[in-house]
């Protein structure tokens, strides 16, 4: 008889990897859709390749692999066992550049699957929302395909689909930010308007003035620690044009005329995209290779001597967790799920993100006896969002995870070392400002373009 239990258990377990993604998450998010678990586990999938990622590239992780007993070439060996991995490709950024490539290629052939599925009817849905086991095999196979692919030329190629993946991912984060902004901001002053309660307005007063108090700290440590009177030309005209540039869309923001074609917009996104800015600006200036105006964050945090430029005894060595890393992680993160469940109102987002409306509501799903909606299809008439545009965006966050984890380094021809460059400086900095420019647009164009709907 527990034979028979465990049997019909494991049935159960196999119908569930293989079935609809509510099969999986049911019981952890019971009054979701289901094309939002779906987001969710293909979200978590990239959250795992991240999390991987992150441990092969964690300092001395190729010395304890070469304590494994018959395991890496040049490391402790076993009586008649041959030693056949090399752990210096399995481990540091070749490791990262290999899991990245794998995952990429994952979202990429999916999103070239999904393209214009209308509805969960569509047979290719199933595909989309089910067959979770296959898919995570087909993951790992590619995963162990790319660790066999010749050192060659792959890294330097794959570097410059890197700078421009990233180079798109910025803006969509920047998008969805524009978009978290602008539901914050709706949300409040709802509240404040239905409650009579005032408190909301000041928490929004609080936030914004926090935002711009801390993108203001962020200027002026910028020409502190990142320029010098003699040198660094190109930091400190990129600190003014971004200083200058979020003066402008702080003001554009609240005129009148912009207040009354787009009531939600305020202060509080432009304080939000303003300290995004900021953050892009300083990331972009620690990809410098020049040291006098890219100072190390430990020679920040124990006032060394920052005037002179460092010596650097192995010009080669990756500094792995660096401080913007870090923080570029914690956005991404935020982006990556936020992109998963967000059911934006906002009609330019909608569009831009390719998106429709969320409604927040149970929709035809059936009510359980305890009042809670469950998981159900609400895709069986129109798709709630693209299928394709999703995966791509999510093959485009895989690029960024790739440089973010490398410090935006190139590979060097013999892959030995990676060395900061000017053109990553450069790609960051576009994406601020071309970023800066798109969120002008959504203040400016329900005024351009009267006659259309830009709710």
């Amino acid at each position: 008889m527990g034979a028979c239990m465990a049997l019909c258990s494991l049935a159960s377990c196999a119908s569930c990897l293989c079935g609809s993604a509510p099969c999986l998450l049911c019981g952890c998010c019971p009054s979701s859709n289901s094309s939002t678990i779906t987001r969710l586990v293909f979200s978590f999938f990239l959250l795992l390749g991240t999390m991987v990622s992150v441990i092969m590239i964690l300092p001395g992780m190729e010395t304890q692999l070469r304590k494994i007993p018959g395991f890496c070439q040049g490391g402790t060996t076993v009586f008649g066992i041959e030693n056949q991995v090399k752990c210096d490709v399995i481990v540091g950024y070749k490791s990262v550049y290999r899991l990245c490539f794998a995952m990429a290629c994952f979202f990429f052939l999916f999103s070239m699957i999904m393209i214009r599925v209308r509805n969960s009817r569509d047979p290719r849905a199933a595909i989309q929302n089910g067959f979770w086991f296959f898919k995570f095999l087909i993951l790992v196979g590619i995963t162990v395909g790319a660790f066999f692919i010749p050192d060659g030329t792959f890294h330097t190629v794959w570097f410059y689909f890197g700078v421009t993946g990233s180079f798109i991912f910025i803006l969509i984060q920047l998008i969805l930010l524009i978009d978290f902004a602008h539901s914050w901001n709706k949300i409040w002053v709802g509240n404040a308007e239905e409650t009579q309660n005032q408190c909301w307005f000041a928490g929004l007063l609080t936030f914004t003035l926090i935002n711009y108090a801390l993108a203001f700290s962020a200027v002026v440590l910028f020409y502190i620690y990142y320029t010098q009177p003699d040198d660094c030309t190109e930091h400190k005209a990129f600190i003014s044009l971004n200083l200058i540039f979020c003066i402008i869309i702080s003001v554009v923001s609240i005129l009148p005329k912009i207040q009354k074609a787009q009531p939600h917009s305020g202060l509080l996104q432009a304080s939000l995209i303003s300290l995004y800015t900021m953050y892009v600006t300083w990331s972009a200036m620690t990809n410098n290779p020049n040291r006098k105006c890219n100072p190390s964050l430990l020679s920040l945090v124990t006032h060394a001597n920052i005037t002179q430029p460092s010596v650097d005894t192995n010009p080669g060595h990756v500094q792995w967790w660096d401080a913007q890393g870090i923080v570029g992680l914690i956005i991404f993160l935020f982006c990556t799920l936020y992109a998963s469940i967000r059911s934006s109102s906002n009609a330019q987002v909608n569009k831009l993100m390719q998106t429709e409306e969320g409604t927040g509501s149970c929709g035809e799903g059936v009510v359980g006896e305890d009042g809670v909606c469950r998981a159900v299809d609400n895709e069986e008439e129109k798709v709630t969002y693209s299928y394709s545009f999703f995966h791509f965006h999510l093959c485009l966050a895989s690029l960024y995870i790739m440089m973010t984890l490398t410090n935006w380094y190139q590979p060097d021809t013999t892959t030995n070392a990676m060395q900061s460059i000017m053109p990553a400086v450069w790609v960051k900095m576009c994406s601020s400002w071309l970023g800066l420019l798109l969120y002008l647009w959504t203040l400016i164009a329900p005024l351009i373009f009267p006659d259309r709907d830009f709710s």
